[in-house]
This record gives C-alpha cells, structure tokens and sequence, in this order.
C-alpha cells in the first residue's frame, strides 16, 4: 500500500514548476506551454511571486540561482546579489550613532538584484522576450490578486507605523485608508505601469538581446534608477534604531553594477553531488554539514527520530559557527573554503558531535585564520546578544517579519532552475513613489567592526541568507532542484529534506512532508543578530516520545504547531526523462504543477 502524503508527487514528462505560490505555479506552466523554456518560466514565475507574495520579496530584493543549461552542459551560479554603495562606511554608519545596520529603513539598503539577475537569466539561457515574461505581473498587479491572509495581518500590523513614518508604503498598501482584508482582490497600479515603462523602452530596440539589454538599462541606468536617486536625495525615514536616517544608495552605484555567472561551490556525499552559491552566502553550510554527517549512518536512523533529529542539529551547529567566522564575499577576503570541506576537517569536527546538546559557539580554527578567529569571536561576545531571535520564518513568529520564496523548475529538455528570490518586503523600506515598489534590507548583514569577511564596505556583497540548490546524482547527472525561504533556517530545513531523501527512499511529496526542526544556536544573520544557545525548534508532529527524548539530550526544546516550519518545494529529472515535483502543505500556498 502506498504511504499517504498530503499531496501526490507531481509526476510527467512535458515539464514542472513548483513555487511557493500557486498562482506563481501556474504562470510558470503557462509560459512552459507557450514553448518557453525553464529560464523563461522561472523568470515568469519570479516577477509573479513579487506581486502575490510582495511581504517575501519585490523588484528592489536579490537572489542567486543554481541552474543547469542543456545547451552548455553546465551547472551554474547566478549571482544577483548586490553589493552595497559607495557610500556605505563603517565610518558613515557609526557617525549615524549605530552599532548595528538596521533590520529596516534606507541605510539597510544595498544595491537591487533581482531585476538584473532575472534579464541576465533571461537573456544568455532563456528565449523568450521581456514582455513576455512580464505579462502576468503586469496582470495582476493591474487587475488584481487575492491577498494572501499573511499579507493582510503585516500590513495591518504595520498601518500605524506606515501612516505615521512611512506615508509612501500607506498609500500604497491600505490604498482606501484600511487594510485590505484577507482574499480581497488587491492591485498594485503603480508597479504595472511601472513594467510597462519598461516593456515600451525594452521595445524601442529590435531584437531579444538588445530588448533585455534595453530593459537592464531602463531599470539601472534610466527611469527607475533615477526615481530611487531622486527619492534618496530627500527621504529621511524612521528605522528599527529608532531613528531616523537617510540611505546612501545612488543612481551611479546602480549603474555601474550588474549580475554575474559563477561557478558552483560543489561537495560529493553518498552518490549525490550537491550545487551550492559560494561563500557570499550560506551554502557552504550545507556542504560543510554533509561532510560532518558523512561519518554517521543516517541511513540506519528513524528519519523521524531523536537520534536523526539530534545529530544533524549538533552538525549544523558546527558549520554554522564556522559560517560566522569565515564566510564572507570572496572578492573583499581570502575564504577558506577547501580546508573547511576537507576530510580532515571534517573528521576532527565529527568527533565534537556528542551525546547531549551543546550550549557553545564552536567555530573551529583554520591555520593562518587564528587571529580572525579570535575577532570574530571577541565581537560576537559584545554584539551578538541572547534573547529571542528577530528572524523572517514562519507562522510561529511575528508576522511583521520578512521572508523568502522559492522556484523550481525542470523542462521536457532537462534544463533546470533553483532559485531563491527575497528582499524588497513591503515592510524593509517605504514604497518609492511612483514606482510602486520599496528596496532591500539585505545590508543588515553586514557587521560594523572591521577587518572580518563580513565588515561593511562599498562594493562588498553581504553574506546572504539565500540559498537555492541542484543535486547532481550517479555520474554527476543533473537530477535534482530544490529549496526553501526561511531565513538562517534555509539550509536547515533543506538538509532535512535531503539527507531522508538521500537515504530512505522517499518520494519528494513524501520526504517533504515530513515534520521539521531547525536550531537558532548560532548568531542570526538579521538585526539584532541575536542567538539562543542550545535551542531547538520542533514541530509537534514529532510526537511526545521523540520531543521528549530530545529534551533527555538537553536541547532547549521549543514546540512549534503542527505543519508550521519550512516552505519546501522540489523537482527531479530522472534518467528516462521522468520529471518529479512536490511542494509543502504548510501555509497551503505553495504548489507543484507539472504534466
């Protein structure tokens, strides 16, 4: 008999897209119909999710992606992940009375990604023209969407404030003076004539290269960037400091920067090679905790079970104290990423996964890095506070908070898309007028002491949270897509996911209907950078017996609702053209789609 899941797996041969989003799904598929590839639809898909999910991301956010083009043979990185200004100083920001970047407002700014990471997808893999792919955002911030009911909570939790410091985000948001109810059919006019703008500039050039290029300049080099300039030069705004400061993002700075094609960080674990973003991100962690794990037989553990659950938390909290100490934009400072994934490494942090729950910070020590080592950790004693954690999740924590969507997406042909699109919440900075849109708070990120990886400096990318992921499996054969939004959770609950996929012969629906966990041990990336020591976030669907075997191991144990953690979605390729995806119940938003 076949085991219940909540959703079947999404099985066919013609292509799949799975997003966290239905309306996004679909859109997707609907471009995959139209003979567009998976780039086109991923880009499709990606300018819908800013309209239906506009408190996970917008047009002024970020994301890389991990993609494999059929035609180049080739896995690779998109990075769309801007840097921040000229104008962003340690000098400066300390001036400005702060010891931290804000979680909000204009100085937690960096330069916008996302645009110029979907036209350069757009333009070097997929064949289809911008108007194309922004049709359906256009639609539906013309015509209207359902609000999700989480949107409608964070803006009414949020009208006070926005009426008050944020008048811009106001009359964008509660457009009639009260707050759109959940499932009221919302429009976002400004945005829509916004990509029309666009689409007319685009248009002017004849030809699909030189139409993406044209839009590429439309946004950095021509109206849009000039509107954000000519906001920044006045605004002043209220911030999570309690203060009001101005931004230092400039139409210059945006002109002369655009997204890059990198090579994946890669590591080999039980058949799989898994495809992560470099060290200006989190993937490593991912890769450095599979290398921890590959001396424990998971496969013979309870994938549901204390002794799974326990081990790869107490992994996890390893590599992501090393993350706080050597990560950081691999352009500003050497990263030590191949000792850090080496076996020896690796066997000599294995040998620190014990018993019970660890209640310390233990990054370990690279030779030649002892003295980052040390300030590292001296600042992270002064500045990184215990105390509950402000972190853009899930149900079970405010929903004031920003977050993340996901895409994956597999065509009839084998390319294949995983990205992480974020930034430019409704509530990370006002609404700049007349574009009907609000910028990033990805600066916060960054830390305000010098000589770190991740020290504030003009042109340096922040250390990410975003982290979308391709497996390659036997023969290092493109196989499998897949991520989640969730902040320092992403690579948490994507490790989940994987390694019972990896080792219990689960389908994807199943794998990802499994309960969740996640630990906030370690300093969190957004403001006010706080940690929990030994904490340990579980959904009930554990059951008693397991929570309670945790608490024996001494993990700080919280019990979170049922169906309340991560936002999962996948898609693999088998070798006979066979397509597969899946996507979580939890939120009932997310969707996979597929023929």
């Amino acid at each position: 008999m076949t085991a219940f899941t909540t959703r079947p797996e999404i099985l066919g041969t013609f292509g799949v897209v799975t997003s966290t989003h239905w309306i996004a799904s679909a859109v997707g598929m609907s471009i995959l119909e139209k003979g567009g590839n998976a780039f086109d639809a991923a880009v499709a898909t990606g300018f819908v999710l800013q309209i239906v999910e506009p408190h996970l991301c917008g047009p002024g956010g970020d994301l890389p992606a991990v993609i494999y083009s059929k035609k180049k043979d080739k896995v690779e990185v998109i990075c769309a992940q801007g840097p921040a200004p000229a104008g962003a100083t340690i000098e400066h920001y300390t001036a400005e009375g702060l010891s931290l970047i804000p979680g909000d407002g204009l100085l937690a700014t960096v330069i916008p990604g996302s645009f110029d990471g979907w036209m350069l997808m757009l333009r070097d893999y997929g064949s289809m023209s911008v108007r194309e792919v922004l049709e359906p955002a256009i639609y539906y911030a013309e015509h209207g969407h359902p609000m999700l009911p989480r949107v409608s909570a964070t803006i009414k939790g949020l009208a006070a404030f926005f009426e008050k410091e944020w008048p811009t985000s106001y009359k964008t948001w509660l457009p009639n003076g009260s707050t759109p109810e959940a499932h009221a059919n919302f429009r976002n006019p400004v945005l829509a004539e916004t990509w029309k703008r666009v689409i007319a500039e685009a248009e002017v050039k004849s030809g699909r290269e030189a139409q993406v290029e044209a839009a590429r300049d439309a946004f950095y080099r021509g109206f849009v960037a000039e509107t954000i300039d000519d906001y920044l030069k006045t605004a002043e705004v209220m911030d999570a400091s309690g203060n009001r400061h101005k931004g230092v993002l400039t139409a210059n700075d945006m002109a002369n920067w655009s997204a890059t094609i990198e090579e994946p960080l890669t590591y080999d674990y039980h058949g799989w090679t898994i495809a992560k973003i470099g060290p200006w991100g989190q993937g490593p962690v991912f890769l450095q905790t599979l290398s921890i794990l590959k001396g424990f037989d998971l496969a013979a553990m309870n994938p549901v079970g204390a002794d799974f659950v326990h081990t790869v938390v107490e992994a996890m909290k390893l590599a992501f104290a090393d993350r706080e100490v050597y990560y950081g934009d691999p352009d500003f400072s050497e990263i030590p990423v191949a000792h850090l994934l080496s076996e020896t490494y690796a066997a000599a942090r294995r040998k620190l996964v014990g018993a019970d729950a660890s209640f310390d910070l233990r990054p370990g020590i690279v030779p030649g890095f002892e003295a980052q080592h040390d300030l590292t950790m001296t600042m992270l004693g002064a500045d990184s506070k215990t105390g509950a954690v402000y972190e853009p999740t899930m149900a079970h924590l405010s929903e004031k908070r920003g977050d993340t969507v996901h895409i994956d997406v597999i065509d009839r042909d084998g390319n294949m898309v995983s990205v992480t699109p974020s930034g430019g919440w409704l509530q990370s900075s006002p609404t700049v007028p007349g574009l009907g849109f609000c910028l990033n708070s990805r600066a916060q990120m960054f830390w305000l002491k010098p000589g770190l990886p991740t020290s504030l400096a003009p042109g340096k990318r922040p250390r990410t949270t975003l982290t979308p992921s391709l497996g390659l499996y036997e023969g290092r054969r493109p196989t499998l897509a897949f991520g989640t939004p969730g902040g320092d959770q992403q690579e948490q609950w994507q490790l989940s996911f994987f390694l019972r996929y990896a080792h219990h012969q689960l389908n994807l629906q199943a794998a990802i209907d499994q309960p969740l966990f996640h630990t906030s041990h370690f300093p969190g990336s957004f403001y006010p950078r706080t940690r929990e020591p030994g904490s340990l976030m579980a959904e009930a669907n554990f059951g008693p017996e397991v929570l309670d075997a945790l608490r024996r191991k001494g993990h700080k144990l919280t019990v979170a609702d049922p169906w309340t953690i991560g936002r999962l979605t996948a898609a693999r390729r088998d070798s006979d053209g066979l397509l597969r995806a899946a996507a979580t119940p939890r939120l009932m938003q997310a969707y996979a789609i597929g023929r």
